[in-house]
């Protein structure tokens, strides 16, 4: 009897709790799939040139979900990839998506040339919705961030924020705690009077932890096995702290349950939005990050 009771204590310790689709207000396409030009060692679905994984998206795959999510009351539309502005079609795509909502871009900065932020800012002007850059950096020296994001990107990551800014694109920086110093006081001060130096007068800063699969898993380690949610975790017995209690992730292969777990076949919940409205089981390590560190992917 004790046996069996010890048993069932450690199987109603391991047991993953679920979280409910609160409201579906915010949608994130994964527009350039696992396609970038860049193969940071800390991207946590391993996006580079040759990651086929999954692919861009076409423009008419995201009006289609686009209209369905237009139906389901979303609020805010996200983008991201790999890179979103390797898709040929994305500035259409974020013209489509202006007429129906807010948008935000997560691009690496390399491909915002003065030209390109002119035409986003006159699309940004003409649209009731507003458009927002978030660009990645990794460190506040060349030291620091190349040897993640690849040699000569700080320059050029900063070129591209400089671009947006003088188009009246007003950037979101966002960094990760790969370094741990990034998300101290210190770290942030030092982040902010880097981006005034280089001519952005009010700058904008996001940090984000990182999580441990993907490449950074082969580049720090994966999750250590007690790094799993559980069903007393649930601050005040309820999960809508967590974001994919109100959002969904579109791919070229279906809607999967956040931009985290793309790469995660339990992570997919459907063809349609409609497939994906249901509850989700945070069974996956990366939840724990979510959860521990309060994570919104949202600007």
């Amino acid at each position: 009897m004790l046996l069996e009771n010890l048993a069932l204590t450690a199987e109603q310790q391991v047991a993953s709790p679920t979280v409910d689709l609160h409201s579906l207000d915010t949608l994130w396409f994964q527009v350039a799939g696992t396609v970038c030009n860049l193969a940071c060692s800390h991207c946590f679905i391993s996006c580079s040139p040759t990651n086929h994984t999954h692919e861009h998206m076409p423009l008419s795959q995201v009006e289609e979900a686009l209209a369905e999510a237009v139906e389901l009351g979303v609020k805010e539309y996200y983008f991201t990839g790999g890179e979103p502005f390797l898709n040929r079609e994305m500035e259409a795509i974020l013209e489509a998506t202006l007429r129906v909502g807010p948008a935000t871009v997560l691009t690496n900065g390399l491909l915002l040339d003065p030209e390109r932020c002119r035409r986003l800012a006159a699309m940004a002007k003409a649209s009731d919705y507003s458009l927002d850059l978030r660009i990645s950096l990794d460190g506040y020296s060349a030291e620091a961030n190349d040897p993640i994001r690849g040699e000569g990107t700080f320059a050029r990551i900063l070129e591209g924020a400089r671009n947006a800014a003088a188009a009246g694109l007003n950037p979101v920086m966002t960094v990760t705690e790969v370094h741990q110093e990034n998300a101290s006081a210190e770290g942030r001060l030092r982040f902010l009077d880097l981006l005034r130096e280089r001519g952005i007068e009010r700058p904008r800063l996001k940090v984000l932890p990182v999580f441990q699969i993907g490449a950074e898993a082969e580049r720090s380690g994966a999750y250590e096995t007690w790094q799993q949610l559980g069903e007393s975790d649930a601050p005040e017995g309820s999960w809508d702290h967590l974001q994919c209690s109100s959002c969904r992730m579109v791919t070229d292969q279906g809607v999967w349950v956040c931009p985290i777990l793309v790469n995660e076949p339990g992570g997919r919940m459907g063809e349609r939005l409609a497939d994906t409205l249901g509850g989700f089981e945070l069974d996956h390590q990366a939840c724990w990050t979510c959860h521990v560190h309060g994570v919104s992917c949202r600007t």
